[in-house]
């Protein structure tokens, strides 16, 4: 059956919200692999696998959000030559993606399970937690392939306009996470290591059915076993939209691991209560995560078709649901913190160290509502250099000194410490304002042309 979606005719909010719900129910689940994790090693294991299981994820997560942001290249390029009307060279965009991609899989392989040790020393993992630590992170290492290998089929699905398809692999995957971390952790007892083996078998599953559905799938363009080869002019393209994108989010991930890192420097409870409350916020980021890469998509077919008032609408359309949702959750989080980081730590102490940092960040959703929607936008226009830059200045010029400028404080904050995020995302917005009224003086009268 044929899912592909065509963005450049009709109507706009319908078509990009049902694109968009497929994505953060995919997104949703996905973030379930860290969150059941913690959820379950909380109740059944240690302190120090709490601590193990929030830093090593947040590590693995870094890895993670870096390849899906590379990723985005294969995505926008996809969707381009399909907005274009060139959707036959679609076959030789994911064949060169696959060897690409297929080469950084075997370097991670290799490079983050030898790694593990000095990782965890970088993340400044607590003396009790520290072997536990990078046990998470060399099991999750070896599964890079899985991870990688997920992460460019979800990025073809998107580049055609299906996000159905990798909202059911996940959901199958996510079940079977489910299912491992009980049998692991629950039964046998095996704290971080059989949270971490689960996750990769989760993974390993969600690939396999992916690749099943995409070998059935009739696609919008042709592709075959010769398309599988290095063409340079496609994979520097790809490259060239995706490393800016990629970079930009390793170093704002690397920017949170540091603040990660501050933290844990406190002691066994703050670093628990953090990551307690990172994981918390992975969930209420969901919904301006998904119109991120769904505007990145959108936008990306109606900048080849050349239908760039559409891509502004399609910008004030996600920019104004995503507000509405960032209110409600801003008052869900700020007000019942205890509630949701209850659900990941039985320690009342942890608990409130968790739901203190999690009232700032409570004031960073009425931000990143808007901030997510322009980045998407801006991926999907190719100005993911721009986007690059912001995230850098946000992540090194503000958030980092602001979180170790709150961490000397005596008493110590988490509210304050957590303040850095909102900080540093009210710069952006202001960055990503002032490039779009650029953008709109460039691009407009070449649409009225």
């Amino acid at each position: 059956m044929q899912r592909s979606n065509d963005f450049t005719t009709g109507k706009i909010l319908g078509p990009l919200i049902r694109f968009m719900v497929p994505v953060f129910l995919a997104m949703l689940l996905q973030a379930m692999y860290g969150a059941v994790d913690l959820l379950i090693v909380g109740q059944f294991a240690q302190s120090l696998d709490v601590s193990a299981v929030s830093t090593g994820s947040q590590m693995m997560m870094t890895i993670t959000n870096l390849v899906t942001s590379f990723a985005m290249g294969a995505t926008i390029l996809l969707a381009q030559r399909i907005g274009e009307g060139r959707a036959r060279e679609g076959g030789e965009v994911v064949g060169s993606s696959i060897c690409l991609f297929g080469a950084i899989a075997i370097g991670f392989t290799l490079l983050v399970p030898l790694l593990c040790r000095l990782l965890s020393t970088v993340m400044n993992a607590p003396d009790e937690a520290f072997d536990a630590t990078a046990s998470y992170i060399r099991i999750c290492g070896l599964g890079s392939l899985f991870i990688i290998a997920y992460n460019l089929i979800g990025s073809i699905f998107r580049g055609i306009g299906d996000s159905r398809t990798p909202l059911m692999t996940v959901l199958i995957s996510c079940v079977c996470n489910i299912a491992g971390d009980l049998l692991l952790v629950a039964v046998f007892h095996m704290g971080t290591a059989g949270a971490a083996v689960a996750t990769v078998f989760a993974q390993a599953i969600s690939v396999i059915i992916s690749l099943l559905v995409l070998r059935r799938r009739e696609l919008p363009f042709q592709f075959d076993r010769s398309d599988i080869r290095f063409n340079g002019a496609i994979v520097r393209r790809v490259t060239s939209l995706g490393l800016p994108i990629a970079l930009q989010d390793l170093l704002v991930g690397i920017s949170f691991l540091v603040l990660l890192s501050i933290v844990n420097s406190l002691g066994l409870i703050p670093s628990a209560g953090i990551g307690v409350a990172e994981r918390v916020c992975g969930f209420i980021m969901l919904i301006p995560a998904a119109f991120m890469q769904a505007m990145s998509a959108f936008v990306a077919q109606n900048i080849g078709a050349g239908e760039y008032g559409r891509a502004r609408k399609a910008l004030a359309y996600a920019i104004a649901v995503s507000t509405a949702l960032a209110v409600v959750m801003f008052a869900v989080t700020f007000w019942h913190g205890d509630l949701m980081a209850g659900i990941f730590s039985s320690d009342l102490d942890v608990i409130r160290a968790g739901a203190d940092y999690l009232k700032a960040y409570a004031i960073d959703c009425l931000l990143t509502c808007f901030l997510f929607c322009f980045i998407g936008f801006f991926n999907g226009i190719g100005m993911t250099r721009f986007v690059m830059l912001q995230g850098i200045i946000g992540a090194f010029l503000v958030r980092i000194p602001v979180a170790f400028l709150m961490s000397r404080e005596v008493p110590v904050s988490m509210f304050h410490i957590g303040l850095a995020t909102p900080c540093s995302t009210v710069i952006q917005v202001i960055m990503c304002l002032i490039c779009f009224s650029i953008a709109n003086q460039k691009q407009l009268p070449k649409a009225r042309r």
